[in-house]
């Protein structure tokens, strides 16, 4: 295989290895840390990170706030001392190596007060920010108001032009890198757009390539493109490297520092990784978000896909096929279906989903009282952790909802995200992971069971296994 030199990036002369920033508490400082000692670019997650006490035990992120917008702001505080502490960390591991990210999410709630609380408070700890999910045109500013990197997630050319023409042009200066996250391969939320068909994946390498086209074009033809989503042996991408076509390249791993002594995920997923074959990840449209997003199949998704299955389009008064009268509830409300959709919803009745929720479609879904229950909770809780939500309707405007009814079809995500990452429980809560996590149980590195530390990841990654 070709060799892997060494690249700088955010000042830094680096090995072109970066860790995934993923999500809330799953790259931690302490996990970004022993990757920048080993020289590569480590990022830990700025989404609600965790914060510690006085005795280094997690602060439980409980919120006292009657108002959806009283807790927004304690949500916030957290994200801001939990960014903080997360820096802190990374920066005494890494003992000076490597180079230290802060990845947030564009759309995350509170996201632009948050990346300025914690760049303010850590200082000096955060050589760059990587930013995706949705489009960040502000990030750019930020970076050079803060006088460190930025480095786009983005899936397609047509993104990054976008963001070049509107933005990223006028700080062209503080560019570190443009992240490609390819959409079918990636883990968590990806960037499918309306002309792509989610079904059919498309191969990354003439993606990758208009976008270094498009990049030079610019003028930035020194500007790295960091390679994620579906990256597992570097010399699957041998023909990348040295390649004028692609220029200068790097490649980010996501899914495969879960598997390492210093991730923060619980032994329940890192067994579960291990057992995971080709399939068991799929992207799904559940998310409150709106984007499509890729998890273990188990039974939290499963659950969410019943629901989904288990709906009706239904009108208030009878009108062509919507001839049958259908009463549901405690109130005994009367809607109207069609004879077939009523057969189903008797059946879904009499197998205990007895209560109907509407969503904003115009269609009802079937479910039992403790879910429903369940979901109005979640709704009734929301703390505004994304900067709008189809699952509770918050959004950040003055109105703080998006003027559209709640959709129970989806899930309290930062609940769910909390719960997976601090607790044992991976059956019934949302579990991310790219699609080559089933490489795990195939790959000889992890015969055995076997859990290495991020160093030894790193040194068997430069072999280009």
């Amino acid at each position: 295989m070709k060799s892997l030199n060494s690249i700088v990036m955010s000042g830094k002369e680096v090995l072109p290895l970066i860790e995934g920033g993923k999500g809330i508490a799953v790259s931690s400082g302490e996990s970004s840390g022993a990757w920048a000692a080993a020289g590569g670019v480590a990022t830990f997650s700025g989404v609600n990170a965790d914060s510690y006490d006085e005795n280094g035990q997690i602060i439980p992120q409980v919120y006292h706030g009657r108002t959806r917008r009283e807790r927004h702001d304690e949500l916030v505080a957290y994200g801001i001392q939990g960014g903080i502490a997360q820096a802190q960390i990374a920066h005494e591991i890494s003992n000076g190596q490597g180079a230290i990210h802060m990845n947030v999410l564009w759309e995350m709630g509170g996201a632009e007060r948050i990346l300025h609380g914690v760049l303010e408070g850590a200082r000096g700890l955060i050589d760059g920010i990587t930013c995706g999910a949705g489009m960040p045109y502000r990030v750019a500013q930020i970076a050079a108001d803060y006088q460190i990197h930025y480095y786009p997630i983005i899936s397609s050319a047509r993104a990054f032009r976008a963001l070049w023409k509107r933005a990223y042009h006028k700080f062209a200066d503080w560019l570190g890198g443009v992240v490609y996250e390819d959409p079918w391969l990636a883990g968590g939320h990806n960037g499918l757009s309306n002309s792509e068909d989610a079904m059919v994946p498309e191969d990354p390498y003439p993606r990758v390539a208009s976008l270094r086209t498009l990049m030079n074009e610019m003028g930035l033809h020194n500007v790295p493109i960091i390679m994620a989503g579906g990256v597992w042996h570097i010399q699957d991408w041998e023909h990348w490297l040295d390649n004028p076509e692609i220029g200068p390249i790097t490649f980010q791993f996501g899914t495969r520092p879960l598997l390492t002594k210093e991730s923060p995920i619980s032994d329940a997923w890192k067994k579960k990784l291990l057992t995971l074959k080709k399939g068991d990840v799929f992207l799904n449209k559940f998310s409150p978000t709106g984007f499509w997003s890729s998890a273990v199949r188990n039974e939290f998704l499963e659950e969410l896909k019943g629901r989904s299955d288990r709906q009706v389009a239904f009108v208030t008064s009878p009108i062509g096929e919507h001839s049958e009268a259908f009463s549901f509830g405690a109130r005994k409300r009367e809607i109207y279906l069609t004879p077939a959709d009523k057969a189903n919803a008797e059946k879904w009745v009499a197998q205990g989903y007895t209560s109907g929720l509407k969503t904003p479609d115009s269609t009802m879904i079937f479910v039992e009282p403790e879910k429903m229950a369940e979901i109005r909770k979640d709704q009734v809780d929301c703390m505004g952790c994304l900067s709008q939500c189809s699952f509770s309707n918050w959004a950040e405007g003055e109105t703080g909802n998006t003027g559209r009814k709640a959709d129970p079809r989806s899930f309290c995500i930062q609940k769910t995200l909390q719960d997976v990452i601090h607790s044992e429980n991976v059956d019934n809560n949302l579990m991310f992971a790219g699609h080559g996590a089933y490489r795990f149980a195939t790959d000889p590195f992890y015969a055995d069971g076997f859990v290495p530390t991020v160093k030894e990841l790193i040194d068997r990654i430069m072999t280009g296994k």
